[in-house]
């Protein structure tokens, strides 16, 4: 039987950093949704370290989906569920409720309705004061935080003009229309930042 697990290089370099986060701002109990969830790797990680929570990864690849069920067969983990076809930018999620999330990677490789869409739909989702957790690089005021990140936002532009790094406070403005507060920015290696939302009353 042929193996459908894809692996990301950089999951093994942010994952440890990431739990830490997770571990201080998720809830002790209760599922976390995953968006834009990839190869699977990260829920099969958080899972086997927080196995009092329940991870609902999700992704709009057919690809993507089938490496996440197969991490989730490979592990055993008995606390996640199978993959949802989900595309963030949609109108609507499949999902009614989740008590966090979780979104790794995303925002900067994606057309900005993309994060539109991700606020819009978590609001409908999460409860007040529940979290939304982001990662990846992001612009500081209008600038780079380093050079390599420059190259990287000048590589993804290149790809799709609709991609890019984009800035804290763009994001934090669309999260403040869509009734979320930036509570939190952590600093991570490799020149990126995890930012900790929490959804409004």
């Amino acid at each position: 039987m042929t193996d459908k697990r894809l692996f990301a290089p950089s999951t093994a370099r942010n994952r440890e950093a990431i739990l830490a986060v997770a571990r201080d701002v998720f809830p002790a109990t209760g599922t976390v949704l995953e968006i834009a969830a990839g190869a699977g790797e990260h829920a099969a990680y958080f899972a086997a370290a927080l196995p009092e929570l329940t991870f609902l990864p999700s992704d709009p690849g057919e690809d993507a989906r089938a490496s996440i069920a197969a991490w989730i067969a490979h592990t055993g983990a008995g606390n996640i569920l199978p993959p949802l076809d989900l595309d963030a930018g949609a109108q609507s999620w499949p999902v009614k409720h989740a008590d966090a999330i979780v979104c790794i990677n995303m925002v900067h490789i994606s057309p900005w309705r993309v994060t539109q869409g991700l606020f819009r739909n978590a609001r409908a989702v999460l409860a007040p004061e529940a979290p939304l957790l982001l990662y990846g690089p992001y612009r500081r005021g209008g600038a780079h935080t380093a050079p390599s990140n420059a190259a990287f936002d000048e590589s993804l532009r290149s790809r799709n003009p609709e991609w890019g790094v984009r800035d804290v406070e763009t994001v934090e403005a669309c999260a403040t229309q869509h009734g979320f507060a930036l509570e939190r920015i952590y600093d991570m290696p490799a020149d990126n930042f995890s930012l900790l939302f929490r959804a409004g009353a």
